[in-house]
């Protein structure tokens, strides 16, 4: 059993930043993780996602503009939002789960992930 928890959510401008922090109850270095996020109404969308060898991948809408990252020390992953958008406003959740080998450029499944965090809510506005 893996207990994560998120936080650094809250509220930006449009063009602003914020750092997402998940800090998981085990070691991290040997697990797959990611971050998702779901608006009410929409389905959930895979955001960003770093394997165990450091590779990572994110969905098309953030990319450049977003950066996964873990510090294993810590067991803590981040998720460095800049050049927020109001269509980034979303509940925002760290996931794991044992492996995966990531890919750049497809898509990020939430499926197979059993690890969820309760979730960080991230407003941005105009």
């Amino acid at each position: 059993q893996v207990q994560l928890v998120e936080s650094g959510g809250g509220s930006a401008q449009d063009g602003g930043s914020l750092r997402l922090s998940c800090v998981a109850s085990t070691y991290i270095y040997k697990y797959c993780m990611g971050w998702f996020r779901q608006d009410p109404g929409k389905e959930r969308e895979g955001v960003a996602i770093i394997d165990s060898d450091g590779r990572t991948n994110y969905v098309d809408s953030v990319k450049g503009r977003f950066t996964i990252s873990q510090e294993r020390g810590k067991n803590t992953m981040y998720l460095q939002m800049n050049s927020l958008k109001p269509e980034d406003t979303a509940m925002y959740y760290c996931a794991s789960k044992s492996s995966c080998v990531v890919v750049a450029g497809t898509p990020i499944r939430s499926n197979g992930f059993p690890y969820w965090g309760q979730g960080t809510q991230v407003t941005v506005s105009s």
